[in-house]
């Protein structure tokens, strides 16, 4: 669903290019096999018929009125009446510490003005990632291995000594996050300047994956977008644990292209999406995480 316009420039010694492009699974397709009870699939076998899976397949705006409303201890976004429901068919709720991303829910689903735009709703699919995926325990074993396999090709790990401008920008915003994981996980990080570059250490993914853990299931969700936007684990992990802002955390993750537009500028229509496509999703983290 989301995709990430490349760069235009004329290459440099970048290493992104080696480095996998997994995305963020679409909206459509948030898979969950969570132990709450949800509706049943159509005799077809297709997925069940909720607002949100409505939506998506007729593409154009059927409700009148967006709201929020409290239903015990949660929020529930309320679309004519009628409380939104996950891909899975579960009601969206919020905690009421989650009220912020709550109102951005809200704020999504009014702005879907005439067609749906799938791409505008980044913080219902987080919420529903979180809602139908992350309270699983095999579904999360199987996120935690998917994520700790970053940290073999994580962006931050691959430093190179050419151009200036590129080694400049990993010092500022790379050297510091590796101290940081170090010293914050007790765990070895190792970087490399070739791409033959094979792991990191079986303790190190060991011990960050009892960190991944810990995560409620609201955290993971994060998480995981985080890491496929930015192809890092390590900034997806500061974070989440609140040693990045968002605007930081995509600044560390467009380090390349940053070096690249100080060499030759800016490619219009590519590094301008670029980055605003970064900041819409480490935007829509920051904000799940936030309990306000």
């Amino acid at each position: 669903m989301f995709r990430v316009a490349r760069s235009l420039c004329p290459p440099s010694r970048s290493l992104s290019a080696f480095r996998p492009r997994a995305r963020a699974p679409p909206l459509r397709r948030l898979a969950s096999t969570a132990t709450a009870a949800a509706p049943a699939p159509a005799p077809d076998g297709s997925a069940p018929v909720t607002a949100t899976n409505r939506a998506e397949a007729t593409l154009k705006r059927f409700w009148k009125t967006v709201s929020l409303e409290q239903r015990g201890d949660a929020l529930a976004v309320v679309l004519d009446a009628r409380a939104l429901k996950t891909p899975a068919g579960r009601t969206l709720l919020l905690p009421r510490a989650k009220r912020l991303a709550a109102a951005l829910v809200v704020t999504e689903w009014e702005n879907q003005r005439t067609v749906l735009k799938a791409h505008a709703l980044p913080m219902t699919s987080l919420a529903a990632r979180a809602i139908d995926t992350m309270g699983d325990e095999a579904a999360r074993a199987e996120v935690r291995a998917a994520l700790l396999d970053y940290l073999d090709t994580d962006t931050i790990c691959f430093h190179q000594d050419y151009p200036d401008p590129l080694v400049r920008l990993q010092d500022e915003h790379w050297k510091p996050l590796l101290a940081w994981a170090r010293d914050a996980f007790g765990v070895e990080l190792l970087t490399s300047e070739s791409v033959l570059f094979s792991s990191q250490p079986a303790a190190t993914k060991a011990a960050l994956d009892k960190v991944l853990q810990g995560l409620d299931p609201w955290q993971m969700a994060a998480m995981e977008r985080a890491t496929y936007t930015t192809k890092s684990f390590v900034i997806a992990l500061a974070l989440v644990h609140g040693r990045l802002t968002a605007e930081e955390a995509a600044l560390a993750s467009q380090v390349e292209v940053a070096s690249q537009i100080e060499r030759w500028g800016e490619v219009e229509d590519t590094h301008d999406v670029d980055y605003h496509d970064v900041r819409r999703h480490l935007g829509s983290a920051a904000c799940l995480l936030a309990s306000v």
